[in-house]
Order: C-alpha cells, then sequence, then structure tokens
C-alpha cells in the first residue's frame, strides 16, 4: 500500500522560501506522475504542479516563475520549491500519486494522498 508524507510546511515571511518534501513509500515511485495541491480556507483544493515519470512538469499560472517541483527517484521524493511567497499562497499543501506517469491538472487523475503541511505567508 502506497503511502505519502509531506514536511517542510511553516510560517514565512512575504518574499520568502519554502521547500516541502513528499517521501513515498510503497509501490514503485518512478513510474507514477506526482502532483502538488493546496487547500485555503473557505477554498476548494486546487492543482499546483505536477511532475511525470519522464519530468515534464506543469504549473498554475500564479505560481509560474516562483515555484518548482522537482523528484529525487532514488529518495522516492518529490519537492516543490517556494520562492517569493505571497500571502495568498497560504494553504495546507497536499502532495498526490497520478494513476500513471503522464500527470494532470485534475485531482480526480491522483489516487493516493498525503495528509498535508500547513504553509502561512503572513505579510
Amino acid at each position: 500500500q502506497a503511502h505519502l508524507v509531506e514536511s517542510g510546511g511553516g510560517l514565512v515571511q512575504a518574499g520568502g522560501s519554502l521547500r516541502l518534501s513528499c517521501a513515498a513509500s510503497g509501490g514503485t515511485f518512478s513510474l507514477y506522475a506526482m502532483g502538488w495541491f493546496r487547500q485555503a480556507p473557505g477554498k476548494e483544493r486546487e492543482f499546483v504542479a505536477a511532475i511525470s515519470a519522464t519530468g515534464d512538469n506543469t504549473y498554475r499560472n500564479s505560481v509560474k516563475g516562483r515555484f518548482t517541483i522537482s523528484r529525487d527517484t532514488a529518495k522516492n521524493t518529490v519537492y516543490l520549491q517556494m520562492n517569493s511567497l505571497k500571502p495568498e499562497d497560504t494553504a495546507v499543501y497536499y502532495c498526490a500519486r497520478g494513476s500513471d506517469g503522464d500527470g494532470s491538472t485534475w485531482s480526480g487523475y491522483y489516487n493516493i494522498w498525503g495528509q498535508g503541511t500547513q504553509v502561512t505567508v503572513s505579510s
């Protein structure tokens, strides 16, 4: 049974940086696309970034140029480097494993989810 655990969240001032990590266990990590989503209070969960099994990246427009998704197959870990953070980036961030290696912006494509990590950006 695959399992995902996020870490790296916290409180940071606007303009600062954080790196989120998502460690995967169970299953063959390298075969699957991975994604990051976020959910702010009172809002729906939204797509942030995805990386395919072959390393192709996709981002939501509001984080392009500020966030970078990457994966380390040897460590079974996917990362989200977040720079130039803004208060509107405040949310619980979730990583998720896709149903195949392609990747998607659609949450329904992902079938295994982590528990989430809180990111708070103060102004």
